[in-house]
């Protein structure tokens, strides 16, 4: 009768020590004190005078003992066992508890620590289980127990057999968590080694590609106004890429958690602009329900994008005026004035210095938007970008598509001889057009539109051979050259300048007698007509055979400044 309560009273015990140990290895990573914690429970329950965790060096390739209770420092430095060598050894290699009933008599008990002898009179017994995973055995949990009256040394393999289940799970968490940290070390110094080697004063940003000279400058300016809190004006022809600058801006600047708004100027009229970037009060005009914020609200602390602000109406012009210099502006329809800390990014493809000295925008807004200007290449300046922004996209269109498509070289050497007018957005265009339509996974030469005159571009910029270089060298004197309609007399429209298409080198015009012939390159040849006729560009026009609307936007192209006397 007494053997049952007593037996359920070790059950309890071993319960309780089981659950102990669980909570330990799972409070913390750091196995050593969490093995030598579970160690002083697991002799205190089970009134066990010794124990050790004996773990594989993969290092040195030996066993050595990691903790222990009841064993001095000593003792745990001279526990070292050859693979396979005494009990410890043959548990490890084959994954099987060894249970040794007196370790006295037992000829393959090889005691290293000289801990776990016998002493004189007493029966020590010897219990060692493996710590064992799915994958391996890491190494051994031994544990000796004095064999008196009643003493079930099965009950105790039981035991520790599930401590050391336990036990292995954390080493193995350990180790999988030890490799891990490491390789993130060994790649964050391969990283830093790589950017170390890379060449000063060369910046990229994430959105953008660009390896050419100009988009690198570009790269750079960007980097040192990101920082600041200057409003930035984006600059250059249509398509080449003025958003994606500005939310590398952004996303470069301290308000790169702040929202990125942009609004299209061009694409709403004056009264709507206005209450979509102001917003509007309930009942100010037919329709406005409720009241509704206007994007510089919704871009407070953050960055509010204006594109194509150069084609905002006069009238508009002046409104905008007081929201950029004081940061606050009047709902419509509204009174109370709202203040915003919004950082400005503006971008344009007008000559807005032309348009300041034709009266046509106002010349404070110009100053105040034009802060820091950051100028885009286009595309034809920047050739060298090419095969990269092909690359991209063609990865792109495959990852979205699901196809595996590759330029060939003849199919990239016409994409890199193209004028492309439309500059990067033309050519994403051109480029997912000839993908959608080709046949097979390889993108030749004839497989473009333009090689069946079937181009967009050339129909717009090259319908005749003949035509195209009349609109450039034109030939006919001035006094017959007819201005485009809506053009005022004496000067072509600003449209007319921008369907100017292709340019060509200038005719080579024989010079006179008493001078030597005009140099061979369009920009040189420039200069010598404006030197030979005093920088006036009339004279310069007659002696080139071209009209001055003509010469005017090769000096503009040419980048060449006419002096003044």
């Amino acid at each position: 009768m007494s053997s049952r309560p007593r037996q359920d009273q070790r059950s309890h015990v071993e319960l309780i020590t089981v659950y102990e140990i669980c909570r330990i290895l799972t409070a913390s990573l750091n196995i050593d004190r969490s093995f030598r914690a579970a160690l002083n429970v697991l002799a205190a329950h089970m009134e066990l005078p010794r124990a050790m965790i004996v773990l594989n060096d993969r290092d040195e390739n030996l066993l050595q003992v990691h903790s222990s209770v009841g064993l001095s420092r000593e003792q745990e430095l001279r526990g070292r066992w050859q693979p396979g060598e005494g009990i410890i050894g043959h548990v490890t290699a084959s994954g099987m508890p060894v249970v040794v009933p007196d370790v006295s008599q037992a000829a393959e008990f090889i005691d290293r620590t000289g801990a776990f002898r016998a002493p004189d009179e007493q029966m020590m017994a010897f219990v060692v289980v493996p710590l064992k995973t799915d994958k391996a055995v890491l190494g051994a949990l031994a544990a000796q127990r004095e064999v008196r009256g009643g003493a079930r040394l099965s009950d105790d393999q039981r035991v520790l057999t599930m401590v050391a289940s336990l036990l292995a799970q954390a080493a193995q968490l350990h180790d999988a968590v030890r490799d891990e940290h490491e390789r993130l070390q060994r790649e964050t110094t391969r990283l830093q080694k790589a950017l170390r080697r890379e060449p000063r004063g060369r910046f990229a940003l994430d959105n953008v590609v660009g390896e050419s000279k100009p988009m690198q400058q570009v790269f750079i300016e960007v980097h040192q106004a990101a920082p600041s809190r200057a409003t930035v004006l984006l600059r250059g022809e249509s398509g080449t890429g003025k958003e994606a600058i500005a939310r590398a801006i952004h996303f470069l600047s301290p308000r790169k958690d702040a929202p990125f708004i942009k609004v299209n100027c061009a694409a709403l009229t004056e009264s709507l602009l206005e209450s979509e970037l102001f917003g509007h009060e309930k009942g100010a005009f037919t329709g406005a329900a409720g009241e509704r914020k206007g994007r510089f609200e919704l871009a407070h602390g953050g960055t509010l994008f204006l594109d194509e602000i150069g084609d905002v109406s006069a009238a508009f012009q002046a409104k905008l005026l007081r929201v950029l210099q004081e940061r606050e502006f009047e709902r419509v329809g509204g009174s109370k004035a709202v203040k915003v800390d919004v950082r400005l990014i503006c971008a344009t493809n007008r000559d807005l210095e032309k348009m300041v000295q034709r009266g046509e925008y106002r010349a404070d807004l110009y100053y105040r938007i034009n802060v820091v200007s950051i100028f885009l290449p286009p595309l034809r300046e920047r050739c060298a970008d090419i095969p990269a922004l092909v690359a991209h996209f063609i990865d792109r269109y495959n990852k979205e598509n699901r196809r595996a498509l590759k330029v060939s070289p003849e199919a990239m050497k016409v994409l890199t001889s193209c004028y492309w007018p439309g500059n990067v957005r033309e050519l994403e265009n051109c480029i997912e057009r000839t993908a959608t339509m080709v046949q097979g996974d390889t993108i030749n030469d004839l497989a473009f539109p333009c090689r069946q005159n079937r181009c967009l571009t050339q129909t717009l910029h090259f319908l005749d051979k003949a035509d195209a270089v009349a609109a450039v060298t034109a030939i006919a004197p001035p006094a017959q050259h007819e201005p485009a309609p809506g053009a005022g007399p004496g000067r072509a429209s600003d449209d007319e300048v921008t369907r100017i298409g292709p340019t060509h080198h200038l005719p080579a015009t024989p010079a006179p007698a008493h001078s030597g012939g005009p140099p061979d390159t369009e920009r040189d040849r420039l200069i010598w007509a404006m030197e030979q006729c005093g920088w006036v560009q009339a004279k310069a026009a007659r002696l080139l055979r071209v009209t001055p609307r003509q010469l005017g936007y090769a000096l503009q192209k040419n980048r060449i400044e006419v002096r003044k006397f």
